[in-house]
């Protein structure tokens, strides 16, 4: 078990000749026109509990769901069956029903080590219903499927923030418990998000103010980082509430993107934390296609700001140098952008060096690990988006306190 959480694992299951009801995150991004899926890396990291599964005799069924209603990466799972058929080297049987008479009617007729996958969940309306896990229970999800099944294992860290039918339902009315991407996902993150190792620096950056705010207000408070390095507009929205002017373009953007809002809320937080949350010394600006650096104490600048710079890399660098414990969310700058790639790369490349237990997570951060191929050099990156922020932020996840009430179940 995770013995500190209260959940079971596999280890916990004896699972040969029972059917599994699995849930993962295989989300991939899908190409807009062709609808064809260009990153089989969480299909992959789920591969491992589905062969652990299948390999010790369990009837595997495996739920997931690909992008939401309305959405261009909408579609149906068939491609993902071939793709994990492919992984894994044996027959991953598509059934294109969820829930009705051909989804049960196969589940019925698999034989031990069988996998099957229905499709994609969201096909379903009462998926995506907010709901507890006993209002789940009693839906037509798991209703037509948790009485063929014997246990309900959920892989879908990345999803666990939701509290949706196939997330939090079959824990309601099955023995539950957690495959091997949650249970890295969890071990990993109580080395951080718990009571690390001190010095404990987290690196917030990206895109996304709202989230990063209330991760820093947590980290911080708490006691959990001793500093909080900033990068990308996250960065710009502190040093704009330091008094920085950032030049006409990029507070321009900050307004477009309804990042302005959250000045006030920054200005309060450094008055807070004083010396504790720390933005660039210098920064990254696009001059006729090519990369210029400048100070802050230059700003304001005509150009848009898209990357820390060299001195603020070396700065942030000590600083992760001395750390013991260091999370990583969000990328520094337009790291998609060989100009603008540095602050993320050699951010990211320290964490190679120092001996500190790091955990690097998020859409974008993960996306440029991979860029920079980083993937098996650092000591944890984290598949999950909403799923970490709302952890890191303290946040109790449905999906897990799921798992911790199914728990009881195996006693």
């Amino acid at each position: 078990m995770l013995e500190q959480l209260g959940i079971a694992t596999l280890d916990d299951l004896k699972p040969n000749s029972r059917v599994v009801i699995t849930r993962v995150d295989i989300n991939s991004p899908v190409d807009a026109s062709t609808k064809i899926v260009t990153d089989d890396s969480r299909i992959r990291e789920h591969s491992r509990t589905v062969k652990e599964l299948s390999g010790k005799g369990a009837k595997v069924v495996i739920l997931a769901h690909q992008g939401r209603k309305g959405d261009p990466d909408f579609t149906s799972l068939e491609q993902h069956a071939k793709i994990l058929s492919g992984i894994l080297s044996w027959p991953v049987r598509f059934v294109p029903d969820v829930a009705g008479e051909e989804a049960k009617g196969a589940i019925k007729s698999m034989k031990p080590g069988d996998v099957l996958m229905l499709d994609n969940v969201r096909f379903l309306s009462e998926e995506t219903a907010e709901r507890s896990p006993k209002e789940h229970s009693r839906g037509t999800l798991v209703s037509a499927l948790g009485p063929l099944a014997d246990y309900f294992v959920n892989d879908a860290f990345a999803a666990a923030h939701r509290s949706h039918a196939s997330i939090v339902g079959f824990a309601a009315v099955l023995p539950s418990a957690a495959g091997r991407v949650m249970e890295k996902e969890l071990a990993a993150l109580s080395k951080v998000a718990g009571k690390p190792e001190k010095p404990s620096v987290y690196v917030i950056a990206g895109a996304k103010p709202k989230e990063s705010f209330k991760v820093a207000q947590h980290v911080l408070s708490n006691g959990i980082a001793d500093d909080v390095l900033t990068g990308g507009l996250v960065a710009n929205v502190f040093l704009k509430a330091k008094g920085f002017k950032l030049g006409e373009a990029n507070e321009k953007l900050l307004d477009q993107k309804g990042f302005a809002q959250f000045v006030s809320g920054a200005r309060e937080m450094l008055g807070r934390f004083p010396g504790r949350i720390v933005t660039p010394v210098d920064l990254a600006v696009e001059i006729q296609g090519g990369r210029s650096e400048i100070a802050v104490d230059d700003l304001p600048t005509n150009h848009y700001i898209k990357d820390i710079g060299k001195k603020t890399v070396e700065l942030y660098g000590r600083l992760l140098m001395q750390a013991k414990s260091i999370v990583v969310n969000g990328p520094l700058g337009v790291y998609e952008e060989d100009n603008f790639s540095l602050g993320t790369r050699e951010i990211l490349r320290v964490l190679t060096k120092t001996e500190a237990f790091s955990v690097v997570g998020g859409g974008h951060s993960l996306a440029a690990v991979y860029k920079f191929g980083l993937e098996k050099k650092l000591p944890y990156v984290s598949t999950a988006g909403g799923a970490l922020i709302s952890y890191l932020s303290g946040e109790a996840l449905p999906g897990v306190e799921a798992l911790k009430a199914a728990s009881k179940k195996f006693s």
